[in-house]
């Protein structure tokens, strides 16, 4: 039934977007910095909406027939990850960091999108995602567009959801040391995803 197929691809792409990743970090951050949210998440469901399609699409064939593609993307996204993770254990730890809603210099649109292009697109594990096992699935549907269009929802709702729904957690936050123990977090999940990608 088509109806099956959008709730299929919806829960398939809410499931593999769940999972708490460097790219979802970030749009948490933006969230509770309340910096260029619409924007960020705009940019984050895009991605997937394009990486979706284009898996859906028959892409998938592709990745598996050039593997160096996903193999350039992992180098490109294990270095980036060293190093966004690296600045924010270094930004976690510096004496003069106050990271409250009130005093903390801005990211500029530019930096967050450039920051959203490495998070999104220097991930290989988007790429085997969407690509190729949500092109993979997509092949049992009757309906591969309806399939798509329940992904992409998927990653609409969960990225919007996610980057509104943090100024939730503004009262914990209030304090410059809970952005500490945040920054800390984000700087170890960072090189822990490094370390996982680098063995991957």
């Amino acid at each position: 039934m088509p109806a099956s197929d959008y709730i299929s691809g919806f829960l398939l792409g809410l499931s593999l977007i769940i999972a708490i990743g460097s790219q979802n970090a970030f749009v948490l951050k933006q969230g509770l910095r309340r910096e260029h949210i619409f924007m960020v998440c705009l940019f984050c469901a895009v991605s997937d909406a394009l990486l979706i399609c284009a898996g859906v699409a028959g892409f998938g064939a592709v990745t598996a027939r050039y593997p160096q593609v996903v193999t350039i993307a992992k180098i490109s996204g294990v270095i980036f990850l060293l190093v966004y993770g690296l600045q924010s254990l270094y930004a976690s730890v510096r004496l003069s960091h106050s990271l409250d809603t009130e005093g903390q210099v801005a990211t500029s649109l530019k930096k967050a999108l450039l920051l959203c292009i490495g998070f999104t697109w220097l991930n290989p594990h988007v790429y085997l995602d969407t690509l190729v096992l949500v092109g993979m699935v997509s092949t049992g549907a009757d309906s591969k567009l309806l399939f798509a269009l329940g992904a992409i929802s998927a990653s609409l709702f969960f990225f919007f959801a996610l980057g509104y729904g943090a100024r939730l957690l503004t009262p914990l936050f209030a304090k410059p040391k809970a952005w500490n123990i945040l920054d800390g977090l984000v700087g170890i999940l960072m090189l822990y995803l490094a370390w996982h990608l680098s063995h991957s």
